[in-house]
């Protein structure tokens, strides 16, 4: 999409964060908004819908090999993971917009991302029934992720030190808004529609053949054993952060001399960065804010 002569264009200073219908944005994410609320989506297209850092890339890169893997096996090593499944909403002058990419896509299924709330969420795919895939993180491995990749992604707002990135995280002052609303919002919002699978990270990490068996289940294929080999391949931590086409290394807006951004994909990373006091004060706040809901994360590594 960019060549190495366009990063010097690369959007500068940093944007701004302000409210966008009850939760915080920037205009990389609304300067398009018309056309990502006027978006039409086709009966066969499937929503991939995130919090940031969540899984986002992971399941992507998993829908398109069980999609393409097979049919289209120079897909995956020429085309990098943003054109694949393009990112409905993301509007940077340098590139094409979400938009525009997933208007040109002559694939069927279609893979779009998205990482808007659900309420926010272009009304075509509800009227079409598409198929949803939402995938939630534990909290405080979010938070974590979240501060790495806002301090590697230029066109990300100015993060801070960690004490105050956590409290912005809290308070529901990130792109995106609250971690919150949105896990919630979506996990209420699968009670009353069956189209939308809602898949843990954690689960993902933990036992990758069971959560492809309820990837499959929800989208109805059927892989061989020698594709499903290939998938779980294809998706293993280690395998997507050297992969080019799937690690973002090809996304001029982000910095790898400061992080990479797939960085270590662990459940528990959170133990490395809270503080005693910051782990007892997100706790106090955690539990009121998920005290009338039925979701429920694990925190913790597996032995």
């Amino acid at each position: 999409m960019a060549n190495q002569d366009q990063k010097e264009t690369v959007p500068a200073p940093r944007p701004e964060l302000f409210d966008f219908y009850g939760v915080s944005m920037t205009h990389y994410f609304t300067d398009n908004w018309d056309n990502v609320q006027n978006f039409q989506a086709k009966p066969d297209d499937i929503l991939i819908a995130t919090y940031p850092k969540a899984g986002t890339t992971w399941v992507s890169q998993m829908l398109d090999l069980l999609y393409f893997g097979k049919s289209s096996p120079k897909r995956g090593v020429s085309l990098p993971i943003y054109e694949r499944v393009p990112f409905l909403e993301i509007c940077i002058p340098i590139f094409p917009t979400g938009v525009e990419l997933a208007d040109k896509m002559t694939t069927s299924p279609r893979l779009i991302k998205t990482h808007l709330p659900v309420q926010l969420v272009p009304k075509s795919f509800w009227e079409q029934k598409c198929r949803i895939v939402y995938v939630a993180r534990n909290a405080k491995d979010n938070a974590v992720s979240y501060f790495h990749f806002d301090h590697m992604n230029c066109a990300q707002p100015e993060p801070g030190d960690w004490p105050t990135y956590l409290q912005k995280f809290q308070e529901g002052k990130l792109v995106w808004g609250s971690w919150y609303d949105h896990v919630k919002g979506w996990w209420e919002k699968k009670q009353a529609y069956p189209k939308l699978l809602y898949l843990h990270y954690e689960d993902l990490a933990e036992d990758i053949d069971r959560e492809l068996d309820r990837v499959c289940s929800f989208l109805s294929v059927c892989p061989t054993e020698e594709e499903r080999r290939q998938v779980k391949e294809g998706v293993e931590f280690d395998a997507m952060k050297k992969n080019r086409m799937a690690n973002y290394s090809t996304f001029d807006v982000m910095d790898f001399k400061i992080s990479p951004f797939m960085r270590k994909g662990k459940v528990g990373d959170w133990k490395n960065h809270f503080t005693v006091y910051q782990n007892e004060q997100f706790d106090k706040e955690y539990k009121k804010k998920m005290m009338n809901t039925t979701l429920r994360f694990r925190a913790e590594s597996f032995s």
